[in-house]
């Protein structure tokens, strides 16, 4: 129930703080995994092909769960996703860190992908309920750097481990990450609570049937095939063909500016009352950086890497604008619904990115950094299709700020 007390105005950001953590703890294994590819690569006997599709495991297996975690947030307090999925993907890591083949690997992250996309939809849903529409923004900024912040864990931690112990190891700890952020989320997060009408099943369907969000998901989603170009092979590029040892130390500096860039985004955004017009800006920035990137590739390393830098920063600076024009569009009773839809239609390019792209880079690197700056020029067009949207039906997003309590 909403009150207007102070301390439930101060909780909306430990949910804040918690979801956020959650998501951060998964994403670890999915955004930070980049920084292990060598050590994948050298142990698993992989070609480059098959590394991009180890890479891509967790997002094939987030392609397929997206939609109905998000269905399953609609309905059941949020916690429990959140908590019962990070807590069985930290299962399957623990698989994952006694494999021996390539086979078994993927599978093990397929599995890890599959049960953890849990934190996507239902983190976000929780936040909505507690922040206002002019807060919005930052809010879900905010939660969306959880994905850099586990970046930088992963960038950071994995390569040492890896050398220390081996891929065991590594896994190892990234089950131990989704095992605290469950922990975290089933004791702090506190949603709005599940849609109790059943004429609601059919308003928490209705996404898929929006053209909006069709759209939405299309525009941004070639986007993502520029951040995965950069992120997913900045540390296999800079080490393979062009001999940086320490390449993770540039996967970390990304994140580390991603993550001011989301809050940046956010709150310019709510500044502006505005989703698609930062949105449509960041996806120009991001294709002139990118070519920019792709004209570089055998220039000196004092101008590569700052723009990598660069262009990584600034394809992860959209996620939290896109995740807040997808749940206005929405309204309460549909947004973990329309997350779920808006991540299942991001899922696919990050299930097939990473193996598509590999398999042009080892034609051409060049090649393929080209197209990965081609993808967000098409994306903004796509986008200049839409209105500014915010059909918010009886959400938190419409209503000045109303906090709960945390019971």
């Amino acid at each position: 129930m909403y009150v207007r007390d102070v301390s439930g105005a101060r909780y909306r950001w430990v949910v804040l703080g918690a979801g956020t953590f959650a998501q951060a703890s998964f994403s670890a294994s999915t955004v930070g995994l980049p920084a292990l590819g060598p050590a994948l690569k050298s142990h698993y006997g992989l070609t480059l092909g098959e590394t991009g599709v180890v890479l891509a495991a967790t997002g094939i297996g987030m392609l397929f769960t997206l939609l109905p975690w998000g269905l399953i947030a609609d309905r059941v307090d949020e916690r429990w996703v959140i908590a019962t999925g990070l807590t069985a993907a930290a299962g399957s890591l623990a698989i994952a860190s006694t494999t021996g083949s390539f086979g078994a690997v993927t599978a093990a992250l397929v599995a890890t992908g599959a049960l953890g996309a849990s934190v996507n939809a239902a983190s976000g849903r929780a936040i909505m309920a507690w922040f206002p529409r002019s807060e919005l923004g930052l809010a879900l900024g905010v939660r969306q750097t959880a994905i850099p912040i586990g970046g930088v864990l992963g960038a950071v931690l994995l390569p040492a481990l890896a050398s220390a112990g081996g891929t065991r190891t590594a896994f190892l700890f990234l089950a131990g990450s989704c095992a605290t952020g469950a922990a975290v989320a089933a004791t702090f997060v506190r949603g709005g609570g599940g849609a109790k009408r059943e004429h609601e099943l059919d308003e928490i369907a209705s996404p898929l049937r929006d053209p909006h969000m069709w759209l939405l998901g299309l525009g941004t989603g070639l986007y993502l095939v520029a951040q995965i170009g950069i992120i997913s092979f900045v540390v296999l590029f800079l080490h393979d063909a062009r001999h940086v040892h320490n390449a993770w130390i540039v996967l970390a500096a990304i994140y580390v500016l991603a993550t001011g860039a989301r809050v940046a985004s956010g709150l310019i955004s709510d500044r502006l009352g505005r989703r698609l017009r930062p949105l449509r800006a960041i996806g120009v920035g991001l294709a002139v950086v990118t070519a920019a990137v792709a004209a570089a590739t055998t220039a000196p390393l004092a101008v590569l890497i700052p723009l990598f830098v660069l262009a990584g920063a600034l394809s992860m600076a959209w996620n939290g604008l896109a995740y807040a024009a997808a749940a206005e569009a929405a309204g309460m009773h549909r947004t973990g619904a329309a997350l779920g839809f808006q991540q299942t239609l991001l899922g696919v390019v990050v299930a097939g990115a990473p193996p598509g792209l590999a398999a042009i880079a080892s034609h051409s690197w060049r090649a393929a950094f080209v197209v990965a700056a081609a993808a967000p020029a098409l994306g903004v067009l796509v986008l200049s299709r839409l209105s500014e949207r915010a059909r918010t039906r009886g959400t938190s997003a419409s209503r000045p700020a109303a906090p709960r309590t945390p019971d």
